[in-house]
C-alpha cells in the first residue's frame, strides 16, 4: 500500500477523531447552556392570551345496539323527542326504548386569537349507561362558553380507540369505550373577543410566584428594547410597553417571548404525599450538621383459643378461653450523621443507609425541620 495513502489514511482519522471531540464538546457546552437558560414564553404568559373551555349536551346516532337504554337514561329519550320536533316529526305519548342513541357531553378549548370557520378537535364523554360510543355519529351540538354565548358547533363522526365484545356469560374490553375524539369536528362560529386594556401595555404573568425571577424578566426586555419598557408590578406579574401599531405589536411580542433569561434558583422545597407516601425534593435542599437514629419497634399479641372439656360422668359444661402471648421486637437502630451543605444526593444516601421505607422518610424529615436541620419547606399534601 502507497506510503501517501497510509498517510492520508491518518490525517483523516485524526480529523474525524478531532471532529467528534468538538462535537461532543459543543454538545456539552450547549446542554448545559440548555438548563442554564430560559425562555420568557417558558416562564410567562401574555396576560388576556389563554384558552376558554367550551362545553355542549348533544346526542350520537348510529350506534350498533351499544346506546343508552332509555328507562335507566330518561333524558335521552326526551332529548331524542326534542330533535325530533324541531325537524318536523311529531310523536305519539309513551316512552319507546332505543338502543342506538346515547347522550353525551361535548368539550373542548377555545384556543386564542381563533377566528370564524376555522375548526378545533373535539372530545365527547358519555353521560349515560351506554356500552360504547364505537362508530357513532355527533349530531349537531352548539358548544357554549362561561358567558352562556355559543361559540362553535360540532359535528361528525366519532373516533374511539378501543374496543369491545361481549357474550352472555363473558365479555372483554380494550381502553376506555364510552369516549372519543373528532378531529376538526367543530367549527368556530364566533371570535374572542380582544382583552380590554391599553393597547400599548401587556402584562406577562409569571408561571409561578418568585421576586427574583420577575426582576430577571424584566432586565432582559429594558436590556433588549430599551430602559424603562418593563416594570415589575409584583412576584408575579411585569408590565411591558409595547408599539400600538398591530404590525409592529405582533413582531414585538415574538421578539418578547424569545427573550432568554438565566435560570434562577427555586425555593428549597420537600412535598410530601402523605397517602401514598412518596416523597420529592428539588436539588436547592440543604442540611445542617445532624444525627439520625432509626430504629423500629414491633409488638406482635397471638391469642391461640382453649377449650376445657369437663369428664363424661361429671356435672361440668364446657368452657373456651385463650392463651394470649405477647412478643416485642426491637430492630436495630442506627446512628447517621449528616454534614452541614449536604445537597439533595447526601440527604438521600444518608436516609437510604437507614433502611427507611417512605413512610419511615416522611417522618424523618418531618423530625429534622422540627429541629431545624432540614433548610427547605416542607409541604404535606
Amino acid at each position: 500500500m502507497p506510503k501517501s495513502f497510509i498517510s492520508s489514511r491518518r490525517h483523516l482519522d485524526r480529523f474525524f477523531h478531532d471532529a467528534k471531540t468538538f462535537v461532543f464538546v459543543v454538545l456539552v457546552l450547549f446542554s448545559g447552556a440548555a438548563h442554564s437558560i430560559e425562555r420568557i414564553k417558558e416562564v410567562a404568559t401574555i396576560s388576556g392570551v389563554r384558552t376558554n373551555p367550551l362545553v355542549g349536551y348533544g346526542l350520537v346516532v348510529g350506534l350498533d345496539g351499544t346506546g343508552d337504554q332509555t328507562t335507566q337514561a330518561p333524558f335521552t329519550g326526551q332529548s331524542v323527542r326534542s330533535l325530533l320536533e324541531t325537524l318536523g316529526v311529531s310523536l305519539p305519548p309513551g316512552t319507546s326504548q332505543l338502543r342506538n342513541v346515547a347522550a353525551v357531553l361535548v368539550t373542548a378549548d377555545l384556543q386564542p386569537s381563533v377566528r370564524p370557520g376555522q375548526r378545533m378537535d373535539i372530545t365527547i364523554s358519555s353521560i349515560g349507561n351506554a356500552k360504547s360510543l364505537r362508530g357513532g355519529t355527533l349530531v349537531m351540538t352548539p358548544l357554549r362558553a362561561a358567558d352562556g354565548q355559543i361559540y362553535a358547533v360540532a359535528q361528525g363522526n366519532i373516533i374511539v380507540s378501543g374496543f369491545g365484545a361481549s357474550t352472555s356469560k363473558a365479555s372483554t374490553v380494550v381502553n376506555h369505550l364510552s369516549v372519543g375524539r373528532i378531529p376538526d369536528g367543530a367549527i368556530i362560529e364566533r371570535a374572542v373577543p380582544p382583552p380590554s386594556g391599553p393597547l400599548d401595555l401587556v402584562t406577562l404573568e409569571l408561571r409561578r410566584s418568585d421576586f427574583a425571577l420577575a426582576q430577571a424578566v424584566a432586565d432582559a426586555v429594558n436590556l433588549a428594547f430599551g430602559p424603562d419598557t418593563a416594570v415589575p408590578l409584583d412576584s408575579r406579574a411585569v408590565n411591558v410597553r409595547t408599539p400600538v401599531d398591530p404590525g409592529r405589536r405582533v413582531g414585538f411580542l415574538a421578539r418578547l417571548e424569545a427573550l432568554q433569561i438565566g435560570a434562577t434558583r427555586d425555593a428549597a422545597r420537600v412535598v410530601v404525599n402523605a397517602r401514598t407516601g412518596s416523597v420529592v425534593m428539588n436539588q436547592t435542599v440543604t442540611i445542617e450538621n445532624c444525627a439520625i437514629a432509626h430504629g423500629g419497634l414491633t409488638v406482635k399479641i397471638n391469642k391461640e383459643p382453649i377449650v376445657s372439656q369437663p369428664n363424661a360422668l361429671s356435672q361440668g359444661t364446657t368452657v373456651e378461653t385463650s392463651k394470649d402471648t405477647i412478643e416485642i421486637t426491637q430492630a436495630e437502630s442506627a446512628l447517621t450523621e449528616v454534614k452541614a451543605g449536604a445537597n439533595l444526593s447526601d440527604v438521600v444516601r444518608a436516609i437510604n443507609l437507614l433502611g427507611a421505607n417512605p413512610q419511615d422518610l416522611i417522618a424523618i424529615l418531618q423530625a429534622m425541620k422540627t429541629a431545624g436541620a432540614l433548610k427547605a419547606d416542607l409541604e404535606v399534601i
